[in-house]
């Protein structure tokens, strides 16, 4: 399986996960078997995603917060525009994925599932996050 499919299948968990407000091993296992993934190596990339969100989440969402205009908190973000920045900003901040990969995939998938106006939201948050932690040094 592609990475891009790969990470389309994490943004759905996540998104899952954000609306049923709470997330377990139980629940990775059963999106698992319901998604039909036997790739043990596209399970793992599912669990390593959840566990990584979940040990940083605070970070990643006060880093989500520091970036909203004024007047803007999470709870104003749609769930699925949530998702997506939270898979991305875990995967700049806390893994190897090159941010330019990260934002162009989280964009497109903004574009597949979300409203017209969040593909240049989730572009904008995503870009201060980058200049926020210094992600563009390698350029």
């Amino acid at each position: 399986m592609q990475r891009t499919a790969m990470r389309e299948l994490a943004f759905k968990l996540i998104y899952e996960i954000e609306v049923q407000k709470g997330e377990s091993e139980e629940h990775i296992k059963i999106f698992v078997e319901n998604n039909e993934i036997t790739d043990e190596k596209v399970a793992q990339y599912l669990t390593n995603v959840v566990k990584g969100l979940k040990a940083n989440e605070a970070e990643i969402d006060e880093l989500i917060s520091k970036n909203l205009k004024e007047n803007w908190s999470l709870n104003r973000i749609s769930k699925i525009t949530l998702s997506l920045l939270k898979l991305a900003i875990y995967e700049m901040v806390y893994t190897e994925v090159p941010y330019k990969v990260a934002i162009n995939e989280a964009v497109e998938l903004a574009k597949k599932y979300a409203d017209e106006a969040a593909p240049t939201f989730v572009n904008g948050i995503l870009a201060s996050v980058v200049k926020e932690k210094n992600l563009n040094k390698e350029d």
